[in-house]
């Protein structure tokens, strides 16, 4: 179901990894952010949009992972989306409803479309060509697959030459442009209030900065203090430390 968590602003969020759709109010419809993967949310997406007489008039699609896409329609695009779904899932995830979408051009700062505006945050940190969105007169922050309280920090493992560097500088251009957000959108876990931006960008850069210096993470997201369910988080961190300490051998930089 569609709740408001800011003036204009609604979110669905899914029992699948807490994921949360945006829907932005617009003057002749609603621009949809990350609307979600399986068919049951998709559809009961639908049904709330259709309930408030609303229509989609643009979409939005934070990063290129398999649980963000707006879809393409091509049978090259299926096939590599069914490639990397969970095997557990796949047959919730309906391909058949893959959608005909349009790419903004490389230097857009902002969503075209008949509504408030939405400013571009683009970065390099969980993926090539990330992207938050600042709602600047809602005073909303979509932070994409960023600032959670479930998930860790899940750098870009594409290939980046410095994924630490990448993702602290991207953390310094949401510090940059929150100074008046009041609401902050995890792409999963729960709606960040006002002052919370703020913690959640300190809590994120405090455990990047750990992972490069190889020392002890403190995190309320890993360990004994996870949220029930999301456990799997730790084994995830350790991966990625190990994965760092190997790429520090091998390279010969300093721990």
């Amino acid at each position: 179901m569609l709740r408001q968590v800011a003036d204009g602003v609604l979110i669905h969020q899914s029992d699948f990894m807490l994921s949360n759709a945006v829907v932005v109010r617009g003057d002749a419809g609603v621009l949809v952010i990350d609307p979600g993967i399986r068919g049951d949310e998709l559809a009961c997406l639908a049904i709330d949009l259709r309930e408030l007489g609303q229509r989609i008039v643009a979409g939005f699609s934070t990063h290129p992972h398999w649980d963000h896409l707006l879809r393409d329609p091509s049978a090259g695009a299926k096939a590599r989306v069914a490639e990397r779904l969970p095997p557990d899932i796949a047959d919730q995830i309906p391909l058949e409803q893959l959608g005909q979408i349009s790419g903004l051009p490389l230097d857009a700062d902002e969503i075209p479309w008949d509504g408030p505006r939405v400013r571009i945050v683009e970065h390099q940190a969980h993926a090539p060509g990330h992207a938050a969105l600042l709602i600047e007169q809602r005073g909303v922050l979509v932070a994409g697959d960023m600032l959670s309280d479930v998930l860790i920090p899940m750098l870009d493992s594409s290939g980046a030459a410095d994924p630490i560097d990448d993702y602290l500088a991207a953390l310094r251009r949401l510090e940059d442009v929150a100074g008046d957000v009041d609401v902050v959108i995890p792409g999963h876990g729960s709606i960040g209030g006002p002052g919370q931006v703020g913690s959640r960008i300190e809590q994120d850069r405090a455990y990047v900065h750990a992972l490069r210096e190889a020392g002890v993470v403190s995190d309320p997201r890993i360990g004994p203090s996870a949220r029930e369910g999301w456990e799997w988080v730790a084994g995830v961190h350790e991966r990625r430390r190990e994965g760092l300490a190997r790429t520090n051998e091998r390279d010969g930089t300093p721990a």
